[in-house]
């Protein structure tokens, strides 16, 4: 799946290089929405008991400009859902999360058809519907919201003066203290990658 996302995202990198310089810039005041689709791939060693698995989603996010090249972004999402294995990839049970995250955002090229951007901000996310199953059936499984910092990286390929395709990588920091039946399973580190495809729209 990494693959995949590597391959796309160097074929719309070349494609955004490849065309003229004729798209309206975005302007202070303009609000982007972009709406798709994001890969949540988490740490390997998420804890020394269990291990969250990848998961995909809709994804949508709502970008305000401030100038031509500071704007903020909120991303929300269509839950998660990850499944949880013990270290021998035996499943015990799963869970849904929702990432909501603001960033501050800086546009390296505003005025051209390939606009790269940068991004720094505050995560928040919050696990739920959480179940157990296989050896650990009928037994209550917590998982606790996390607060974190989120870095990406991104761009935009404008199609004409408002539509573009938009393509993103994440990296967030999410750690959850683990319950079961009310005792501790201790820190679990998510810290995901987030690989995301959209298309979007400017509102002038």
């Amino acid at each position: 799946m990494r693959t995949k996302m590597k391959i796309a995202l160097s074929a719309a990198i070349a494609m955004g290089l490849g065309l003229a310089n004729t798209a309206t810039a975005f302007e202070p005041g303009d609000w982007l929405v972009r709406a798709g689709a994001s890969y949540v791939n988490p740490a390997s060693d998420n804890s020394d008991i269990v291990s969250v698995e990848s998961a995909s989603s809709f994804t949508i996010n709502f970008t305000y400009m401030m100038t031509d090249v500071w704007a903020i972004e909120v991303l929300a999402a269509y839950p998660f859902k990850h499944d949880i294995e013990l270290l021998d990839g035996t499943k015990v049970g799963s869970t849904k999360h929702l990432p909501p995250t603001v960033s501050l955002q800086y546009h390296f090229r505003p005025t051209e058809k390939f606009q790269p951007y940068v991004g720094i901000g505050l995560n928040y996310t919050t696990f739920f519907s959480e179940k157990t199953t296989g050896p650990l059936e009928g037994t209550d499984l917590k998982l606790g919201d996390s607060w974190g910092l989120g870095g990406e990286i991104g761009f935009d390929v404008m199609f004409n003066d408002d539509w573009f395709f938009n393509a993103n990588a994440r990296y967030l920091d999410i750690d959850t203290k683990a319950k079961l039946d009310g005792n501790s399973l201790g820190k679990v580190n998510i810290d995901p990658w987030v690989f995301g495809g959209h298309i979007g729209f400017r509102f002038k």
